[in-house]
């Protein structure tokens, strides 16, 4: 927001130089871009923030600097002469979408003169970089910048059937804006008709059959309330931006709006001449209600920002504000109710009115050392479970990526969600769809929403590999989205995803080590599963305590060779929810080993449908109470193993906490594992 010095001084007399008022206002929270002169004037620059729109006028500004140096502040009175014909016989406004127009107000002036604008209106233009267009335009221009209201002025004549329409657009229908380009219209957006055709984007632009021009004679000037999604989504799809649509996108003061109509057409007549019609058509609902009283307790000064501001001082600056007392201070604890201004709809909480007081009274008035009486927050159950991700993945050697919800077509068909998943998505009632896009000027290539976090991952490899950094092992935690239900955990899960070029069982040995992380007692299993992006006998799903947890694979040529990946990649997704569900996250003590372990190596040749698990779980079944650890060796397929048949080599350690092993004794339970994986699986030593 551009401030000119002379402007802002037409609402309140400011004896301080440019420089301390914009450093006062900048402490109050409207942060100094710079100073600029302008011939013998100063343009200011300030940045507003989203919650302040009511500061996107030099009334607003003019409002603050009047708190901040106690002076008092001048509005326009808006005061207009009709010449007595009722507007209603003139004209007639209809609103035919109220949830995208909830209010409109019309005024219409007859015998107007169209020319350049006076000096002192051009001038005050030019000093916030507004270029002169005419009189009448000027106006409405200069009236934006005075209030932060949006207006327009239509060329009356050329509205077919002297009226205003407020609709949604008809299929097809197009647009020739001011600017002179043609836009394509869509039904969820809303527009300024004639009894004909459209005549105006509402709030983002106008059109150029009504635009005002030199032979213009009537004019209808138009003050309204639109909705600020409606307008956001407008001014993107249609990727044309205004002045007046990024005000209404914050919301406007639809108290303010017929004193703003008045304002507009009083300035009209002062350089244009015109007679104004009596009255003004006002369609839609009425001004915003009254918002409710908000309390605010002198005790919670100390409380929240460490210092005490006496209670008539904190009363003076709301007041000032713009705020009304609704109560006298409660006896007990002083305790005052305040009604909010139309033009501050951020302000209903206690809290936001302490901060309207520190910020006028001065944040540099609270010592740097001053007890603030503060509470350690606790992490939830998912912020432990998610760092104790990340450290036993760091530790792994993996690094952690965040990438875009967002990926073109083509990366979100590299990789299907697991179909368990979507079937729990679907069986949730959520609405299924193949995946979920959008069509937004801003999204025009990667605009589908990920069902997975693997293409991602995998184009993050890609790019490093092509900088000479290979075999870069990635994690993300982030939400996927399988179907169009906001809110559904099935619909929107969170998911852990990784990507490594190291060996299937090393990624496998990764995934339980994290289960294990998070509950020592979960157990891990794997089964063999195939999908469409799996390298064919390389893939598994995961169950967690029976449970499915996700997939690991590696992934097919026909994933990497679209991305130009040179390595072969090895990936996991789990679900983040599945992981949560059973955590024990307190670290429990465990006596280091006091004597050694006796390890053995078992080479068992087995029928090919025995899996490992299978093994695993007899020959753990059958170890006894010495034993310490039993891991995967390797397995072989080839010359001297008869056909259908694989072997397995099995590492087996045994420990005792009390005394060391002799070799009968391992022996022994050796035996014990040989003869149980003879016996269930038909296994033979080789």
């Amino acid at each position: 927001m551009i401030v000119s010095w002379h402007w802002l001084q037409d609402y309140v007399s400011l004896e301080a130089p440019p420089a301390e008022v914009a450093e006062r206002l900048m402490m109050a929270g409207l942060n100094l871009e710079s100073i600029e002169p302008h011939g013998d004037d100063q343009a200011i620059d300030l940045e507003v923030t989203s919650n302040r729109p009511d500061c996107l006028g030099h009334i607003g500004v003019a409002r603050e600097a009047s708190v901040l140096f106690n002076k008092p502040l001048t509005i326009p009175p808006a005061a207009v002469k009709s010449n007595g014909q009722p507007v209603e016989k003139a004209t007639s406004v209809a609103i035919e979408c109220l949830d995208l127009c909830p209010r409109y107000v019309a005024r219409v002036i007859r015998g107007v003169k169209i020319g350049p604008s006076p000096k002192w209106l051009r001038e005050r233009l030019e000093a916030i970089g507004i270029a002169s267009i005419n009189n009448v335009v000027d106006v409405t221009n200069y009236c934006l910048m005075e209030s932060g209201q949006p207006f327009h002025a239509f060329d009356f004549d050329k509205l077919r059937g002297g009226r205003i329409v407020v609709r949604r657009p008809k299929a097809g229908e197009k647009i020739q804006a001011i600017d002179h380009n043609e836009y394509a219209l869509t039904p969820d957006m809303c527009v300024i008709c004639d009894a004909e055709h459209p005549v105006a984007v509402a709030g983002v632009m106008g059109g150029a059959t009504t635009e005002i021009s030199f032979a213009t004679k009537n004019i209808l000037i138009e003050v309204a309330d639109f909705s600020s999604m409606s307008i956001r989504a407008t001014a993107r799809k249609l990727s044309l931006h205004s002045p007046s649509s990024y005000r209404f996108e914050r919301g406007v003061d639809s108290s303010q709006m017929d004193w703003a109509s008045r304002r507009c057409c009083e300035l009209i007549q002062q350089v244009a001449d015109g007679e104004l019609l009596e009255g003004a058509i006002w369609a839609g609902e009425p001004p915003v209600a009254q918002r409710p009283a908000v309390s605010l307790r002198p005790n919670q000064f100390r409380r929240i920002l460490g210092i005490d501001v006496p209670a008539a001082e904190s009363h003076r600056i709301l007041i000032a504000l713009g705020l009304k007392p609704v109560s006298e201070r409660s006896p007990d604890d002083g305790t005052r109710q305040y009604l909010p201004p139309s033009w501050r709809r951020d302000l209903s909480r206690e809290a936001d009115l302490i901060e309207e007081v520190a910020r006028i009274h001065g944040y540099d008035k609270i010592p740097e050392d001053v007890f603030v009486p503060l509470s350690l927050s606790q992490k939830t159950l998912t912020e432990r479970v998610l760092d104790r991700i990340r450290d036993t993945l760091t530790a792994a050697g993996f690094f952690e990526t965040i990438t875009l919800s967002f990926v073109s077509g083509e990366l979100a068909e590299l990789i299907d969600p697991w179909p368990t998943q979507l079937a729990a998505a679907a069986d949730s009632g959520s609405v299924r769809h193949a995946r979920l896009s959008v069509d937004h000027s801003s999204r025009r290539q990667e605009n589908t929403l990920r069902q997975s976090l693997i293409p991602s991952l995998l184009v993050v490899r890609r790019d490093n590999e092509r900088h000479g950094n290979f075999n870069a092992k990635l994690f993300e935690t982030a939400g996927v989205y399988l179907a169009a239900q906001p809110g559904d955990p099935t619909a929107e899960p969170r998911r852990l995803s990784f990507v490594t070029g190291g060996s299937f069982v090393e990624a496998k040995g990764v995934v339980e080590t994290l289960v294990r992380r998070i509950n020592p007692q979960s157990v891990v299993t794997v089964r063999p599963s195939d999908q469409p992006h799996f390298v064919p006998g390389r893939g598994a799903e995961i169950l967690l305590n029976g449970q499915s947890l996700g997939w690991l694979s590696e992934l097919s040529r026909d994933v990497t060779d679209k991305l130009d990946l040179r390595d072969s990649v090895i990936a996991a997704e789990l679900d983040l929810a599945t992981l949560e569900a059973s955590p024990n996250l307190v670290p429990t003590f465990a006596e280091l080993p006091r004597y050694p372990s006796i390890s053995r190596d078992l080479n068992f040749v087995l029928d090919e449908a025995i899996t490992w698990d299978a093994l695993s779980e007899v020959a753990r079944a059958a170890a006894g109470p010495s034993l310490d650890a039993l891991s995967f060796g390797s397995q072989y397929r080839g010359q001297q193993i008869p056909a259908n048949k694989k072997s397995y080599v099995l590492t087996i350690s045994f420990r005792s906490a009390d005394r060391t092993l002799t070799s009968d004794e391992v022996d022994a339970a050796v035996k014990s594992v040989i003869d149980a994986c003879s016996a269930n699986l038909r296994a033979a030593l080789r």
